[in-house]
Parts: structure tokens; C-alpha cells; sequence
């Protein structure tokens, strides 16, 4: 049996005068749960991130990491979507309190799976973002979600859902059988995680929603060990019902405020992880030449929580030219080194209680060393300060950049030729 790395990634906050370079602190690690030491000072706040690996309880360097998962000998699963608590706004403040920002990557558990074939499923085209009437009554994502109606080996779309049938799953982004799980359970102890060729078994299905929606649908009880479970429940009886039944519908609309432009030759695939879920970098924005794409963005404080932290969305973006059936997961055939888990930079996206908008543009690291290639990438509109990726840097430093929009503000992520 391989062995589980876990990969807690901390984004910090730090200090530096206006006129200042920032500085690094390579080797300085809060505890997920501990509080953050808090600084009297005038202050510019500028995110970096740290990473740390751990195998079990016992923490390992990145080289030893990256050479066990050379070697197979261990596997990463879920690295991909930190939760964080937002940075502080990048303003110059007066005798500020500031608590240092968590971001923590986690794992989801795995086991041996059966060979048994896939069952056909009835996805078909992608749902609108609007109802429309047929015989059945109302579909799309307006329509409330009927329980025990569906049997799990047909996919949702009628109700919203948009089918990945690329990821060889039945439309579903992601598949987590739970064979223990019951009902009132106040924690899953079991979680298996669902591949292409795996016969079906009652757990938790995810799924994508148009862009600029979320996914409604998540169990109250999460993983034991801190994994993330997310999507419809495929019952006992083999019939899908909401496990989060105060909200009827599985799909809704985000607070909105951030699009991306892509002024470039060629497409750029941006891949948001699966979460609560599996975690991985599946649901596709084709941001193609001349298109202006919503990208969704939540109101941290009204969506998922992890163990009681507001969690916000994360996107992958790929090198230009490769298509979001390849670059929207995790192990991308046409660069294995360079899309998919190892895209080579991350947006992260949120609001928070305060109303301002965050948006982080930051390398993949040490996941990955590749850099975006042919590209700049600049965050423009309501912003803050600047954040951008262009001639091969970030605004700030190599640890990347956050900037904020403003409640009702408007912000466009740019893709340009370099």
C-alpha cells in the first residue's frame, strides 16, 4: 500500500514598509489550529506561502516528498484545494491587528477498487443557467431537486448539473463511496475514492454546475481525518437524494464581481477543484481567444465550512493551448510536468464578511516549477493595488500577490500574449 503525504501549504501575512521589498519567512509554520501571533505596527499586508509535508504525524522535506511520489512510493490525494481565512485587505492601516492567514491543504482517503464496468449513464448536453418547461414540469437550475427519483447511474443534468463525460465518471466530478455512512452519522470514518471503471456503490456523488454557480450539495458529516465530502447521496437503495436538504436545488449562483478576458492566440484552460469533495482540479472555465467567462465566487461565510473555517474557490490555470479535457485533471496527458495538478499558477477567490472581494494570483509551489509560459495574466477593475503575472514575475516577490475588489465592485482577470 502506498503511503499518504499530506500537504499543508501556509499563506502568511507580511509585513513591509510601502517603499519595502517583502521578505520570506521559508521556515516559519503555524499550527492549523493555533492562534496567529498579531503585530502593532502601520502595515502594508503581502500573502507568501510556505508549504509543509507530512507523512502520518511526522513531518518530511519537500525533497524527500517530491522523490517518494517520483518513486510511487507515495501518493497525494486532495492536495489541491486550500481553505483559507482571507488575507487582510492590502491597505496601509494605523495601529492595525492583523491575524496571519491559514491556507490548509488536505487529504482524502483511497483503497482498493473493483474492475467491474462503468454503468451507462443519461448525461447528456450541459444545462442552462436558466428553467425551461417540459413534460416532466420545470428543469434546469431552477428546479427543486426531487429525492428518490433518480437512480445514481443517471446524471442530474435536468436539475442544472453539467456532465464532465471526460473524466470517464458518468458526468460526476467526483465519486466517494461510503458504505458505513448512515444517516444522523456525526463524522465518515471509511471514505473510498471513486475511479473511472469502478462500479457504483452508495456514497457521495459531485458534480460541476454552470459558470459562475456553485454546487448546493454536501453531508453535514465530513471526514473523520479532515477529508472534505461534497455532492448528491447515492442511497442504499441505489437512488440519488440532497444531502443537504435545506437547499432544494444543486446549483447557485455566486456573488459574482470576477470574469477573465483572454485577449490571447490561444485558449486557456481554468480549472477550479472539486470541494467539498475530492479536491481536485476538474471543473473547466474555457477561457477562449476573444471570450469574456464569469468565474465563480462565493461569499466565504455562507458556503462550506471546514471544521468552522470559511473556505473560498481555487483555480488552476494551465499553459496556454491545452485543452480543458486534458489540463482539467489531475494527471493532464499532453505535460504531465506542467498542467493539471502541476498548472503552473493558482487563482484563489472569495469574499469575505467584510464585503471586499479577495483575489490571490500565486506560483504553484512546490508542487510544480513550471511558470506560465507565453502569457501574462494581470488582475484589473475595482482593485486594490495590483496583482499580475507579467515578463515572468509577479507583482510581489515570487510568492505571488492579493488584491481586493470592494462590496458591488467589478474585477477582470486578463490573459495576454507575452
Amino acid at each position: 500500500m502506498k503511503a499518504t503525504v499530506l500537504n499543508i501549504a501556509i499563506a502568511a501575512s507580511l509585513a513591509a514598509g510601502a517603499a519595502a521589498q517583502p521578505h520570506h519567512h521559508g521556515h516559519h509554520h503555524h499550527k492549523k489550529n493555533s492562534p496567529a501571533e498579531k503585530r502593532e505596527v502601520e502595515t502594508t499586508y503581502i500573502p507568501a506561502t510556505v508549504t509543509q509535508y507530512k507523512l502520518g504525524n511526522e513531518e518530511v522535506s519537500a525533497e524527500e516528498a517530491k522523490a517518494g511520489l517520483e518513486k510511487g512510493l507515495y501518493v497525494v490525494v486532495g492536495e489541491t484545494t486550500p481553505t483559507f481565512t482571507p488575507p487582510p485587505a492590502p491597505v496601509v492601516t494605523s495601529s492595525s491587528s492583523k491575524e496571519d492567514a491559514v491556507f490548509i491543504q488536505k487529504i482524502t482517503s483511497s483503497s482498493s477498487f473493483s474492475s467491474s464496468a462503468y454503468p451507462t449513464t443519461t448525461s447528456s448536453a450541459p444545462a442552462a443557467t436558466s428553467s425551461s418547461a417540459s413534460s416532466g414540469g420545470a428543469t434546469g437550475v431552477d428546479a427543486d431537486f426531487p429525492d428518490n427519483t433518480l437512480k445514481c447511474t443517471e446524471f442530474p443534468d435536468q436539475y442544472g448539473a453539467v456532465p464532465l463525460d471526460y473524466l470517464g465518471l458518468g458526468g460526476w466530478t467526483g465519486l466517494q463511496f461510503t458504505p458505513d455512512y448512515q444517516t444522523g452519522d456525526l463524522s465518515i470514518s471509511y471514505i473510498e475514492t471513486g475511479v473511472e471503471g469502478m462500479a457504483l456503490q452508495a456514497g457521495f456523488y459531485s458534480y460541476a454546475c454552470p459558470e459562475g454557480y456553485v454546487k448546493t450539495q454536501w453531508p453535514e458529516a465530513q471526514g473523520s481525518t479532515a477529508q472534505s465530502v461534497g455532492g448528491l447521496r447515492c442511497n442504499d437503495d441505489g437512488y440519488l437524494e440532497l444531502s443537504r436538504p435545506s437547499s432544494k436545488k444543486l446549483c447557485e449562483a455566486g456573488v459574482g464581481g470576477v470574469t477573465i478576458k483572454n485577449d490571447m492566440s490561444k485558449n486557456v484552460a481554468v480549472c477550479r477543484t472539486d470541494y467539498p469533495g475530492i479536491e481536485s482540479m476538474v471543473i473547466p472555465v474555457d477561457s477562449q481567444p476573444g471570450t469574456t467567462r464569469d468565474l465563480a465566487n462565493i461569499a466565504s461565510d455562507d458556503y462550506y465550512k471546514w471544521q468552522g473555517k470559511a473556505t473560498t474557490l481555487q483555480y488552476y490555470v494551465n499553459q496556454p493551448g491545452i485543452p480543458v479535457e486534458e489540463g482539467c485533471q489531475w494527471n493532464c496527458p499532453t505535460d504531465h510536468d506542467e498542467c493539471g495538478n502541476w498548472a503552473p499558477t493558482i487563482l484563489g477567490v472569495g469574499q469575505a464578511s467584510d464585503g471586499n472581494t479577495y483575489i490571490s494570483l500565486f506560483p504553484n509551489t512546490p508542487t510544480s516549477s513550471a511558470m506560465p509560459k507565453g502569457m501574462n495574466i494581470n488582475i484589473t477593475g475595482d482593485v486594490s493595488v495590483q496583482c499580475y503575472f507579467q515578463d515572468g514575475q509577479y507583482a510581489v516577490g515570487d510568492s505571488g500577490c492579493t488584491t481586493t475588489i470592494p462590496s458591488g465592485g467589478k474585477a477582470v482577470i486578463h490573459f495576454t500574449d507575452a
